[in-house]
């Protein structure tokens, strides 16, 4: 029986729990970035300004980023099984409920109460995949699972043709019902890695098993006395910015840049960068995993190398006026978020120690996603006072170039 239940967590099943776990980060990103894509059908129906539109991402990604930490904690506690079906079934439930809300207000409670539920899943889903894969496939592991929130983005554009064709309610109810069913089946088929969690080891040492009883903000309280922690949350912080001024309201700015339809803007806004940033991941982690093997500080060159070029080009999305050009830009954008994305868990597993790496990236999650929401809010308020989004987006890139430099500043353990 031993010899059975140890070899699929050999070979088969760390691969399958990527697979699973693709399926919850496409509902994740899908489900809160309908509203993106569906802005002129909404605004309309609740006589919306756009700084009250961005409101409604920028309460999400409060309650997403305050709850982060805490959802990690629970993770790195209660095992990441537990949190993860908690998480799917919740957050889809009120994405269904978003589909039948009555007034703006209502609306806003639904996003707060999404981005309580979701905050649970990124740290949990990511940590589990670390719990499974080591240093010889961990970033390509990491970045195949985070290619399924680039399909989730991707086809989060598909709201503006739904919101076209049968009204803007029906995504929300159609997907919510999903996800509701989907993390009833993850019960059955996810399993917590229980003997091999990331790069933890048991010790008898009374010090470290007092270590171990680490309450949430004693954790964090040790996570940045971490100056290299402190990089990463520096770097977490300006990513945070950048993305979610993109996920946010790059469909309006192509719409009104580039005079486009809604359907085409929504779909371009987000097709083009996941292109790219499928093509990073891929990239990102088999290059990062091989480069391992000789050099263990690979995954953090991976990551400014990517950004040195792609920050140019995001520059170049915002400065023309040929949307030729731009989908180029866009999509070597994406390809170096990718290469980001495949590579952010792989280098926090080499940071901190193994037991914390849940709670480490739900604390990073905390004030990225707070200070990106509050930028998505700033950004409607600069557009209702005539600040163009190209200026938003120019400044964006350079701090982003500048941010994946200060990465060269931490220092990393050989482990993996």
């Amino acid at each position: 029986m031993e010899l059975k239940n140890k070899r699929p967590a050999g070979w088969f099943y760390p691969w399958a729990i990527v697979g699973i776990l693709w399926l919850v980060a496409f509902l994740n990103y899908f489900d809160r970035n309908l509203i993106a894509s569906m802005r002129d059908p909404i605004a309309a129906e609740f006589k919306l300004t756009d700084a009250q539109f961005g409101l409604l991402t920028t309460v999400f990604l409060l309650s997403y980023g305050i709850l982060s930490p805490l959802g990690g904690y629970l993770a790195d506690k209660y095992g990441r099984k537990r949190i993860i079906v908690f998480s799917v079934c919740v957050w889809s439930a009120v994405t269904l409920w978003t589909g039948f809300v009555s007034s703006f207000p209502e609306m806003l409670v639904a996003r707060v109460i999404m981005g309580i539920s979701e905050a649970c899943y990124i740290p949990a889903g990511l940590a589990m995949i670390a719990d499974y894969h080591k240093g010889k496939t961990r970033s390509l592991a990491t970045g195949l699972h985070m290619s399924g929130l680039y399909a989730g983005q991707a086809f989060g554009g598909v709201g503006g043709y739904m919101s076209i064709l049968w009204g803007w309610r029906y995504g929300f109810q159609m997907i919510g019902l999903f996800g509701v069913v989907y993390g009833i089946i993850l019960i059955y088929f996810l399993h917590d890695n229980k003997n091999k969690r990331g790069d933890e080891t048991v010790s008898t040492n009374p010090e470290i098993v007092a270590e171990e009883r680490l309450g949430l903000f004693q954790t964090i309280k040790m996570l940045v006395s971490e100056k290299s922690f402190l990089v990463l949350l520096f770097y977490f912080c300006m990513l945070g910015i950048v993305n979610w001024m993109i996920y946010g309201w790059l469909p309006t700015f192509l719409k009104e840049h580039f005079t486009l339809g809604l359907g085409k803007a929504g779909l371009s806004a987000t097709g083009y960068v996941q292109i790219g940033s499928f093509m990073g991941v891929l990239l990102g982690g088999i290059v990062a995993d091989r480069w391992f093997r000789t050099n263990k500080r690979s995954r953090l060159y991976m990551i400014v190398i990517g950004f040195t070029l792609g920050g140019p080009f995001l520059f170049l999305m915002a400065s023309t006026h040929v949307f030729t050009i731009a989908v180029v830009a866009m999509i070597i954008y994406g390809l170096a978020r990718g290469i980001n994305d495949s590579n952010l868990m792989p280098i926090l597993c080499q940071v901190i120690d193994g037991k914390y790496i849940a709670t480490g990236y739900g604390f990073l999650n905390f004030l990225s996603t707070i200070i990106g929401g509050i930028m998505v809010y700033i950004g409607g308020m600069m557009m209702d006072a005539h600040i163009s989004l190209a200026i938003i987006y120019e400044v964006s890139a350079v701090f982003m170039v500048i941010a994946a430099w200060s990465l060269l500043r931490i220092k990393i353990s050989s482990k993996s």
